[in-house]
């Protein structure tokens, strides 16, 4: 009977940590179409934001309709916290450092998430960061900063920017400490449809305060394959599923295991740039590559690579 559980258990393992190396690719390749989508549909990133996840929220809507309120208000509060940290604030934030500071340093102060997530952990869960964490999440840091700057950018400090780009990557680290204590609690389909509509009405009040006008009217755009394409594959895969997936993936692996994937993020856009656009990958992106899976790989399998109880 053990035997049997153990075999259970290790199958979805393995299942959360491929739905989660398919999560980051799904989100490493989103960069590409919400470029598509701003540059040349015309679209401020607050629209962006609020018309790709309030159609992601309808879909979800038509098949969890019944169940609208959580079990209690101290969860709807959660839910709230979670759709700022995770949508509004996280997006928002970064979408506007992208304007103050240097795209290569909003990339990599976003990769510093699943550094504050580990600390987090420790900190609220008294659990003792082992080496193997902490070494493995470093590791694939640096990888993603080869892949980052292998284009030859340099890193320029720029406060401003900067300092919105680190509360981008550490609201992330929030959602994913909050959204911990509801995952046990409801079904993943009305989870993510609460994130989505909490950040999508937080996001709402900044298009009426953005100074430039509302590009309502170019949602027609929409009706050309280059943009219909690309919307839809930032909605029904890049919010939708992925958000159902990552959710699944934290209960299973936890929030350390979990957000450490994120760092693949860049490798995935290199990659995706690559054949969609024809960019070049130069021997640090390589590297990159190398030091990223090599972290990956020793945080989850060093026998020290795990949070143990104080």
């Amino acid at each position: 009977m053990k035997s049997g559980n153990s075999f259970k258990n290790k199958y979805l393992v393995l299942i959360a940590h491929i739905g989660a190396l398919l999560t980051a690719s799904a989100w490493g390749s989103s960069f590409l179409s919400t470029k598509v989508l701003m540059e040349s549909g015309g679209f401020t990133p607050v629209e962006m934001y609020v018309y790709r996840f309030l159609a992601a929220y309808l879909v979800l809507l038509l098949f969890t309709f019944r169940n609208i309120r959580s079990k209690s208000w101290r969860d709807e509060l959660t839910f709230l916290l979670c759709g700022v940290c995770a949508g509004s604030l996280y997006f928002i934030t970064e979408n506007y450092a992208l304007r103050l500071t240097t795209a290569g340093n909003v990339s990599l102060l976003a990769s510093i998430s699943p550094i504050f997530t580990t600390i987090l952990v420790a900190v609220m869960y008294r659990q003792r960061i082992q080496p193997g964490v902490m070494i493995g999440s470093i590791v694939s840091f640096i990888g993603a900063g080869c892949i980052i700057f292998s284009h030859g950018e340099s890193i320029e400090f720029r406060p401003t920017g900067d300092l919105l780009a680190i509360s981008a990557s550490f609201s992330w680290a929030i959602y994913t400490m909050a959204i911990k204590r509801v995952l046990p609690l409801y079904n993943g389909f009305f989870v993510t449809r609460k994130l989505f509509f909490y950040g999508v009405i937080t996001a709402v009040p900044l298009m009426f305060v953005n100074p430039s006008p509302s590009h309502l009217h170019l949602l027609w755009n929409f009706a050309e394959p280059q943009y219909i394409m690309n919307f839809l594959f930032l909605v029904l895969i890049c919010s939708l599923a992925a958000y159902l997936i990552w959710n699944e993936v934290m209960r299973i692996l936890g929030p350390v295991s979990t957000n450490n994937y994120l760092y693949l993020q860049p490798l995935v856009t290199m990659i995706a740039a690559y054949f969609i656009l024809g960019e070049n990958i130069y021997l640090l992106g390589y590297v990159g590559c190398v030091l990223i899976i090599g972290g990956l790989v020793y945080s989850d399998k060093c026998p020290t690579g795990r949070l143990v109880r104080k």
